[in-house]
């Protein structure tokens, strides 16, 4: 299979060779070091850069194995010590960190790369009015629900309705849930607080002046979250990690779990047959709560020698072939509007529709361990006020 679609990303990309900007580099031999994950980015970054090779052969592609999670850590020490990558994949969560410490270049032709790609991704990757990275993915989460136990036509439309069906669920159902869904996670948890506009860091995702987590739209969502949401699953935070939902779901032992693209495969391997849905309504609203969206994206190095050849490089990831290719592999969400093969994809576009990019402010990077301590004890029946104001105060260091 891999090697069909490497054969067909080749053939694809000479179709484009005559519009191919060829590489700075001219008749020079470069080789352009790219981390990335493995369990697939890994794939697609090594048959991207075989395909990019047949247009470029004076440029050659060398996959390091370096984690989404770690790049932005690993590039600090490599970096500047000479021995980093030239191209490389962070989350665009990490990008206040990553530009304040001046690790990044900008984004080579910003205005060409933002006609190219979504919207959210556009604006994810953009810190004071400068663009930087190449987005190769997007992402979000919706609901998933198990057709063994609820039809297409059933599937809740406001948290209410969520909530009645998984206590009726419950009760007729030992030993399954009616919904799961990791309770500890900010990363999940934020949506409860997302009532009437209220965002993280503000409307653009860098107003420092409060976090927006204990506004009283915040805590009156996450007081449903708690004296609502908690009956429908009776179980403690500690009990309800993602690696326990997630296999709840696979077993076919939850009705509905909220989660992303990366488990559809995973749960197609493991036979259930589910659809997936956007996220239901708060109280006293009738559209999709809003999620989180990130992009995943590759940064040229600011330490690299070879920057216009890694641009050049993280521009060609961008193209509908490599697009396509790179969900063929890997399941994530193109980063450019580009259609591909999945019955799931129209739910998570509908939801992304409703969602709002990861604030890339150095701020954000408290926000995991505060959301996370106040999202487990608000379930565990903590004070809702206490617990945000708590984590207002951890976020900005108060």
């Amino acid at each position: 299979m891999k090697k069909i679609l490497l054969v067909a990303a080749v053939a694809a990309v000479f179709t484009l060779a005559s519009c191919a900007k060829k590489s700075a580099g001219g008749d020079g031999q470069v080789t352009l070091t790219v981390w990335e994950s493995d369990n697939g980015p890994d794939q697609f970054i090594q048959q991207a850069g075989v395909a990019y090779t047949k247009l470029h052969p004076n440029v050659t592609i060398k996959y390091v194995h370096v984690e989404l999670g770690d790049s932005s850590g690993q590039i600090a020490l490599d970096g500047p010590a000479g021995v980093g990558p030239d191209l490389f994949a962070a989350p665009h969560d990490k990008l206040g960190e990553l530009v304040n410490s001046g690790h990044v270049a900008t984004t080579r032709n910003p205005n060409k790369i933002k006609g190219q790609i979504l919207g959210a991704c556009s604006q994810a990757l953009t810190y004071k009015g400068n663009m930087y990275g190449y987005p190769v993915s997007a992402e979000t989460y919706a609901l998933f629900y198990n057709k063994d136990f609820i039809s297409d036509n059933d599937v809740p439309k406001t948290w209410e309705d969520l909530a009645t069906f998984a206590r009726n669920f419950n009760a007729a159902s030992s030993g399954k849930y009616g919904f799961v869904m990791d309770v500890g996670n900010g990363y999940y948890t934020i949506v409860f607080a997302t009532a009437n506009g209220n965002r993280l860091f503000g409307a653009t995702g860098d107003d420092t002046s409060n976090s927006g987590l204990n506004t009283p739209d915040a805590v009156k969502g996450m007081q449903f979250f708690q004296k609502s949401l908690r009956p429908a699953l009776n179980v403690p935070a500690a009990d309800l990690s993602t690696s326990v939902v997630d296999s709840a779901f696979a077993a076919g032992s939850a009705a509905m779990h909220i989660t992303g693209l990366w488990n559809v495969k995973p749960f197609q391997d493991a036979g259930i047959k589910f659809g997936v849905a956007p996220l239901p309504a708060l109280p006293g609203d009738d559209k999709p709560c809003a999620s989180f969206s990130g992009t995943r994206a590759m940064f040229v190095s600011a330490y690299s020698e070879h920057q216009e050849e890694a641009a050049d490089f993280a521009e060609f990831l961008l193209s509908p072939e490599m697009q396509k290719l790179r969900f063929d592999i890997t399941g994530a969400m193109p980063s450019i509007d580009v259609k591909v093969d999945s019955p799931y994809m129209p739910g998570f576009i509908e939801q992304l529709n409703y969602a709002f990019p990861m604030p890339s402010i150095p701020q954000m990077g408290a926000f995991w361990e505060a959301m996370a301590n106040a999202s487990k004890n608000i379930w565990d029946g903590a004070d809702v006020q206490k617990e945000l104001d708590a984590a207002n105060a951890s976020i900005l260091g108060l």
